[in-house]
């Protein structure tokens, strides 16, 4: 269950080439799984992260924290999550990125982490 709420996330993930500000950031994300119309839970990652640029054309980013699952059978649960990602602009209009994304679950010890990764490519018109 608490891989398909980081399944289902949501988030889009945006690379500027060098006019990005870098820097620490907090970033508040919920990430809520549904098959049909039938709940299941909810992730919320309240991240601390740092963003900033490799090159002209190359940014990464790094953050992690608390994250809270509410499930829709059961307690609450508090876990740690985190994830790193990096973004290249290939062209004016093209932008390539990946993340790779863990998080504890009380199941889990931190040797088998349940990981997530994600790959893109953006194109802008």
């Amino acid at each position: 269950m608490f891989k398909s709420v980081i399944a289902a996330s949501a988030a889009a993930v945006a690379f500027a080439p060098a006019a990005a500000l870098a820097g620490p950031y907090v970033n508040i994300e919920s990430n809520s799984g549904f098959t049909g119309s039938d709940y299941s839970a909810t992730l919320l990652e309240t991240h601390l992260g740092y963003e900033s640029s490799l090159s002209e054309s190359t940014s990464f980013y790094v953050q992690g924290g608390p994250a809270i699952s509410f499930p829709d059978d059961g307690d609450s649960t508090t876990e740690l999550s985190g994830k790193v990602g990096l973004g290249i602009q290939a062209t004016e209009r093209l932008s390539v990125y990946g993340e790779v994304a863990a998080a504890t679950t009380n199941e889990m010890e931190f040797d088998n982490l349940p990981v997530n990764v994600k790959a893109g490519v953006k194109y802008s018109f």
